[in-house]
């Protein structure tokens, strides 16, 4: 574990933030939050739900040193969550990673993604991350307005390269280097 416990508080609501590793008895939570996602077609490639049997592995797929599975905790409930993962898997790619991060629908425009991205940004050196990767649907601006706030640049585009529901998507690349 990397042993993550971080707490964070928004001035103007002084509402108290608490970002850690996620546990196994985190998944319910995590995995609600990303089903809403599926849901709205704006988030994610997932096209259908997920349930706890599928993504009982999840955790173990991250390795807490370098890529960490973080939640953050708002009013004790987990309010989102972040990951980090390997790039792709040649050696030459092992200083990057993709930053994939989801907000509960009733914790949104309260600094959630911000706070557990800022905080992503601020211990990638330390996980002996060099770069940073987002890849967003061209079509979910706010996730690319909240990456493009915290430094994040458009590094590219593949057009039309996801089919949600009978609807071409264009893909967004969007990069950091740490």
């Amino acid at each position: 574990m990397s042993g993550i416990a971080v707490e964070h508080r928004r001035p103007e609501t002084a509402e108290e933030m608490k970002i850690r590793d996620a546990v196994e008895s985190d998944l319910p939570a995590i995995i609600k939050i990303y089903n809403a996602a599926v849901a709205t077609r704006v988030a994610t490639a997932q096209l259908e739900q997920v349930t706890l049997k599928d993504r009982r592995g999840w955790l173990k797929e991250h390795s807490a040193d370098r890529h960490p599975f973080w939640v953050l905790e708002m009013d004790r409930q987990i309010a989102g969550w972040l990951t980090l993962k390997p790039f792709l898997p040649r050696c030459a790619y092992r200083g990057t990673a993709e930053v994939s991060v989801y907000v509960d629908e009733k914790f949104r425009r309260r600094g959630v993604g911000r706070t557990l991205l800022g905080e992503a940004i601020a211990r990638a050196p330390s996980l002996q991350i060099r770069a940073m990767v987002g890849l967003i649907f061209a079509h979910n601006e706010p996730s690319l307005r909240l990456f493009d706030q915290l430094g994040f640049e458009r590094w590219g585009l593949l057009p039309r390269i996801a089919q949600l529901d009978a609807v071409e998507r264009d893909l967004t690349i969007m990069g950091r280097p740490v």
